[in-house]
């Protein structure tokens, strides 16, 4: 693997660090056993990254090997009392496999949809929710109403909804 192979790999395992810890998480529902999995994985995932090719989709394979890893740990902890069984596991890891599948989904097509905005309601959107400002200061800074902004904000949500929920139908269609 040569050095720009390495850093996309690194850059796709800290990318998705939170949703294959959620998913390990999901499967055992306690922080500590979900933490020691996922350096488990991790170091699975580090070993073999020469199987991942670079731009194929890296989410699903870390999965199916945190799904062994969560394995490899109930069968390890069979002399303790374990939340799940492993057959549970397997039909859980499916479920949160395709709902992981489908966030990516919305994901993308909310990326898509935001760009549709004009630029004017983009960035009251950033304001809002990327940069955490509150509608108060929103609304002073664009020497507009609180209720202006509150309206504004409403009306593109709803534009925004509407957006993706026709992208995801397509999305099926196809």
């Amino acid at each position: 693997m040569d050095d720009e192979q390495q850093q996309q790999f690194v850059v796709q395992l800290t990318e998705h660090q939170n949703r294959v810890y959620g998913y390990i998480f999901s499967m055992l529902g306690d922080h500590t056993r979900a933490a020691d999995v996922l350096q488990e994985t991790n170091l699975v995932l580090w070993k073999r990254s020469k199987e991942w090719t670079p731009g194929a989709p890296f989410l699903p394979w870390a999965f199916a090997v945190a799904r062994f890893q969560i394995l490899a740990f109930l069968r390890d902890q069979k002399r303790e009392r374990c939340l799940l069984d492993s057959e549970l596991v397997e039909a859980l890891s499916e479920d949160v496999a395709m709902e992981s599948t489908q966030l990516e989904e919305t994901r993308d097509a909310l990326r898509s949809c935001l760009m549709q905005l004009s630029e004017q309601n983009r960035d009251l959107i950033q304001s809002r929710y990327y940069r955490g400002n509150s509608i108060g200061a929103i609304a002073e800074s664009l020497k507009r109403s609180v209720e202006a902004i509150k309206v504004s904000l409403l009306r593109i949500r709803r534009s925004l909804y509407d957006c993706v929920s026709k992208q995801m139908a397509a999305g099926i269609k196809r």
